[in-house]
């Protein structure tokens, strides 16, 4: 009798699940010729530098002006992918960096690219990748299933990470036999197939119940999120720390393979190819990672893990024996990044995804781009094994951050909206732009339980204040010891409109807790006032109305 044959484990292939979504995986195969161009073009420039600027610091400002778009443009980028179609905004994004690629391949050719014009024109392209990215991050769950999100997150890890392990490779053969100019082709080509990949992309519309925000109103609300919602504040808070300890890693590769290794740049990108082929392997054992270790346990091991490979590539000058450093590290590095990643997406409502994505890649990319500076600057000063053990040693230490902001605990179904059945009773003549709009909510709450009460409100005061009041205060009638008031205001009727549409299934719960103090019999009584500041009101039923739009506002 035959033995039954053995069916393979769905956990094994939970990694590749996303990939039977036939849009994200269209999307997801261009993003890897997408990524295949930018590494080759950030060795092509990398190297260029070298041979431009002797110095480290130059050499090393090449990463920074590759990232630091990311945390300069990420915020308002994000902001415009939550006000407007997120596939119109990654084509845009797309469109600058191909055509600032384009543009420094000519400018290369007619051999006018200096030290500096080199960095500016790094900075416009991640510019362009800066805008594109929190479109296409936030536009992730729309192309899976919720329950694959994470598993899809990390394919997008992997895209960039097969890309890195034969990219930079690529790019140094093409450096030593084309010059830098054919690396800068090659990725202003490269972006054309995802631009056609969004264009294509029948994204599914649904119109907002309101009109979006002014874009400083948005980028405002989503540092407010960002502010009060302690799960992507302490995700940012280890983003930057990371970034900033574990940049020499990136930035002053080329320095290890020139100086450590005397190489030239095919030994440059072989060091990156293999960190590359570390970050698949690391990718495609998140869920795994996920299932075996708490959030924070994870992140913690893969801190002190990567750190000790950059502490290693300082003192090694074996070619063998960095290649297999950059690997592991690549591994750990990329697991670390991508759980961050994860924390964010689940445990943000879709409102405002894009915005915390983009707060989240700003804080990790703004320490990277620091990092690069200040190891180059260490390096310039102590010389490179020292700037690689200095930084290990750090990265190795930023565990320490968790004791006061620890990883969030990760609950999809808390952020899954809530829609708020009944409508708020009006009886003025108010359009969206009147306004302030002041909000009080009584409770009744019995004197024994005023301590546990007030423990809660806490809560909801972070709740209320990250999804768009301002000025929120409670206060405890002196006459009448059971009469508490919650008091918070919205600038504009539609920002309060906005702000009850923004409720979640753990923002309704944890109202239900505050509502469950009241005393038997009572109930939450709310007043909605529209507030009149002295001057808004007309003296006479004559005098002219300027702000007909404002009714409400400016009638008597």
């Amino acid at each position: 009798m035959s033995a039954p044959a053995v069916q393979p484990s769905p956990r094994r292939w939970a990694a590749f699940e996303p990939l039977r979504e036939r849009s994200f995986l269209i999307i997801w195969s261009a993003s890897l010729l997408s990524n295949l161009g930018q590494l080759i073009q950030g060795v092509g420039a990398a190297w260029e530098m070298t041979r431009l600027s002797s110095s480290p610091g130059m050499v090393a400002l090449v990463q920074t002006a590759l990232m630091l778009p990311l945390m300069l443009v990420a915020v308002p980028a994000g902001a415009i992918a939550d006000m407007f179609d997120r596939r119109k905004v990654a084509m845009l994004g797309l469109s600058l960096a191909t055509l600032c690629a384009a543009t420094l391949t000519a400018l290369s050719g007619l051999g006018l690219v200096t030290p500096w014009l080199l960095l500016v024109f790094c900075f416009l392209i991640g510019s362009g990748v800066a805008l594109y990215g929190p479109a296409w991050q936030a536009s992730v769950i729309e192309q899976v299933k919720p329950e694959t999100l994470p598993a899809a997150v990390a394919l997008s890890s992997v895209s960039y990470n097969i890309a890195r392990s034969f990219g930079p490779a690529v790019g140094g053969l093409l450096v030593v036999t084309a010059g830098a100019m054919a690396t800068f082709a090659i990725n202003a080509v490269f972006y054309l197939p995802l631009l056609l990949a969004f264009y294509m992309w029948q994204r599914r519309h649904v119109p907002p119940r309101l009109p979006p925000e002014r874009l400083h109103r948005a980028i405002i609300s989503g540092a407010r999120y960002a502010i009060h919602a302690p799960p992507v504040r302490s995700v940012m808070v280890r983003g930057f720390a990371t970034g900033f300890a574990g940049a020499s890693l990136s930035a002053l590769t080329p320095l290890v393979a020139r100086d450590l290794l005397h190489g030239n740049a095919s030994t440059y990108g072989i060091l990156l190819g293999a960190m590359g082929i570390g970050a698949i392997a690391g990718a495609l054992a998140v869920s795994e990672v996920r299932e075996r270790f708490k959030a924070e346990t994870a992140v913690s091991l893969c801190s002190v893990a990567a750190g000790l490979m950059v502490i290693l590539l300082g003192l090694s000058h074996s070619l063998l024996l960095s290649v297999l450093i950059m690997a592991v590290a690549g591994v750990f590095y990329l697991l670390h990044t991508t759980l961050l990643s994860v924390g964010v997406q689940l445990s943000t409502p879709r409102w405002v995804a894009a915005r915390a994505l983009s707060w989240f890649q700003s804080a990790l990319t703004g320490g990277i781009a620091l990092g690069a500076w200040f190891w180059g600057a260490v390096t310039t000063d102590w010389g490179l094994q020292a700037a690689l053990i200095v930084s290990g040693t750090v990265l190795m230490l930023t565990p320490l951050v968790g004791r006061l902001l620890p990883m969030p605990p990760l609950t999809p179904a808390a952020i899954e909206p809530f829609e708020i059945a009944n409508e708020p009773e009006v009886a003025l003549a108010i359009t969206p732009r009147s306004g302030p709009i002041v909000i009080e909510i009584e409770y009744r709450v019995a004197p024994e339980q005023a301590r546990a009460f007030y423990q809660v409100m806490q809560q909801l005061q972070g709740m209320r204040l990250r999804n768009g009041a301002f000025d929120w205060s409670l206060a405890r009638d002196i006459a009448d010891a059971e009469l508490w008031t919650e008091r918070y205001h919205c600038p504009t009727w539609g920002d309060y409109l906005r702000q009850r549409s923004r409720f979640t299934q753990g923002d309704r719960a944890l109202q239900l807790k505050a509502d469950s103090f009241h005393t038997p019999g009572s109930g939450p009584r709310v007043h909605r006032r529209l507030e009149r500041p002295l001057g808004s009101v007309r003296w006479h039923a004559d005098v002219p109305d300027n702000r007909s739009d404002h009714p409400a506002f400016f009638n008597p």
